[in-house]
């Protein structure tokens, strides 16, 4: 009985001390460095923008006018009742922080 319990101890004193495996470093002198330095750094180039400039640009268009057109749109009973909505959704954010 108390073989069985040290190696359950052992095997549970193992898994908590384990290194969390990371990803394989080059060999030799500097790469490891130049490694560690890179993802440190982050020099990956950014992805180009792979989206039509065109519809991008329409898409702007658009979303500068669209507020200004919805709120000019909107009753004032409407617009009052959208901005308690809002109100009370910042109050609930605030209680839920602290």
């Amino acid at each position: 009985m108390k073989k069985d319990s040290l190696a359950r101890a052992s095997t549970a004193r193992q898994t908590r001390f384990m290194k969390v495996p990371t990803k394989n470093r080059p060999r030799g002198l500097n790469l490891p460095a130049h490694s560690i330095f890179a993802d440190v750094i982050d020099e990956t180039p950014p992805e180009p923008d792979k989206r039509n400039p065109a519809a991008v640009a329409l898409g702007a268009l658009g979303a500068s006018k669209g507020g200004k057109a919805r709120s000019a749109k909107l009753s004032p009973k409407k617009r009052k009742e959208i901005a308690k909505k809002a109100a009370e959704a910042r109050r609930q954010r605030k209680r839920r922080v602290i």
